[in-house]
């Protein structure tokens, strides 16, 4: 569940909520719906393969990121 929480943190830093009604992006939407079952079913994981195409590849990006930023660091450093 951590990892989904900051996933979901990172698109909602790539893709604000918009419009006076503070719509979710469709990214942060896709995932926010894995999330939402994960807490109805009282599930503190959940497998990548269950989850939609769309959360998949939101996933794996953000996974890719940290990846970036890891490698970053360490060249820096």
């Amino acid at each position: 569940m951590p990892e989904l929480e900051q996933a979901i943190n990172y698109w909602r830093l790539q893709r604000p909520a918009i419009g006076e009604e503070c719509a979710l992006s469709p990214e942060v939407n896709a995932l926010a719906d894995v999330y939402a079952l994960m807490i109805i079913n009282h599930s503190s994981s959940v497998a990548l393969a269950s989850m939609g195409s769309v959360a998949q590849q939101l996933i794996a990006a953000w996974r890719q990121h940290m990846l970036d930023l890891s490698a970053a660091a360490r060249s820096v450093g």
